[in-house]
């Protein structure tokens, strides 16, 4: 008899109404692919939680197996790229959106979307970091290849205490950066501070509309809000800096003028973490082990069960969730 696995699968009926159940599956169920994975460990992520409460466009296949982020083993490769033990982890590519997803305790996947796992890092940690910490490691590496580096001045987090947020404070603040968190929730200015922020901000403060330009403040940023925040930012960004934009949390559009652009020389780097090449992938992962402290990664995650998925997207989305979720598929 073939092994089965619990999995969450999402589907909608002819009105476009979403409905989520907890299945048992088994391998035959699963999408094409080469490569066979074991899951052991997700995340949830704000993609997630739009997703499972169908509160976004995001899966566009159905029924779907949500879950974006999976950390597991190589049960099979067909390719020979991978070997049966491999560990190994995947963001994006579709996962949880067009392809059958990590909320199930197998995956079949193409290896071409795998990376090995760091050696130093956990399944557990991987997915503390996560398509969140992954991206926040993507805007660093832009902003370091623009050239903005701690001496040039301060750079600014924008939804710091979000899952990008927090690991890019925390890579950030280790890297000598002097960095200004912007939040809505004013009780975490300790937690912030503990994550490497020198000062914390109100969102407030960036998220009305202001001027085409204003002060400048800060010669970096990574933003994870959009809209006016983003505009704002940019704003207020210095001569010659860059802002990595990476999130919509605030919405899709950008109210703002050419203003920093044409007259401070104001850089807008625009960060992908779903179809990102291999090698800026790898990159990334190698980086997240060299540089991110892993005191702060536990300090900033809470490890919940299969059970807790539902629960915990419609807190994420509440607002209730700090830092990174980390889904023990096993438990």
């Amino acid at each position: 008899m073939a092994e089965t696995f619990k999995a969450i699968l999402i589907d909608r009926d002819e009105d476009k109404k979403q409905s989520l159940s907890h299945v048992d599956l088994t391998t035959d169920d699963l999408m094409e692919g080469d490569t066979l994975v074991r899951v052991t460990h997700s995340t949830v992520n704000y993609k997630d939680a739009l997703a499972v409460t169908g509160k976004g466009p995001v899966i566009r296949r159905w029924p779907m197996i949500p879950g974006i982020d999976l950390a597991g083993e190589v049960v099979s490769c067909e390719t020979g790229a991978f070997q049966p033990g491999d560990r190994v982890i995947l963001n994006g590519f579709g996962l949880g959106e067009t392809h059958y997803g990590a909320y199930a305790g197998m995956a079949r996947v193409k290896a071409d979307w795998l990376i090995r796992r760091p050696e130093t890092l956990s399944a557990a940690e991987a997915m503390s970091v996560g398509t969140a910490g992954y991206t926040a490691m993507l805007c660093v590496i832009a902003l370091e290849r623009h050239q903005i580096t701690p001496d040039r001045g301060p750079v600014v987090v924008t939804g710091a205490t979000g899952g990008v947020g927090s690991v890019a404070t925390a890579l950030l603040g280790k890297l000598g950066y002097h960095v200004i968190a912007s939040t809505g929730r004013s009780e975490e200015a300790d937690y912030l501070k503990s994550l490497g922020a020198s000062e914390i901000i109100d969102r407030k403060e960036l998220s009305e509309p202001g001027k085409p330009l204003g002060k400048e403040r800060w010669v970096g940023g990574v933003d994870a809000v959009g809209s006016v925040t983003l505009a704002n930012v940019l704003a207020q960004t210095k001569y010659g800096g860059a802002v990595a934009c990476c999130g919509l949390a605030g919405g899709m559009d950008l109210p703002a003028s050419v203003a920093p652009f044409i007259l401070r020389g104001v850089s807008l780097l625009g960060i992908d973490s779903v179809m990102a090449p291999k090698a800026i992938r790898e990159l990334a992962w190698q980086r997240i082990a060299s540089d991110l402290d892993r005191e702060k990664l536990t300090s900033i995650t809470r490890e919940i069960g299969f059970s807790d998925i539902e629960q915990a997207t419609s807190d994420l989305l509440a607002g209730k969730v700090r830092g990174r979720l980390v889904v023990n598929i096993a438990s």
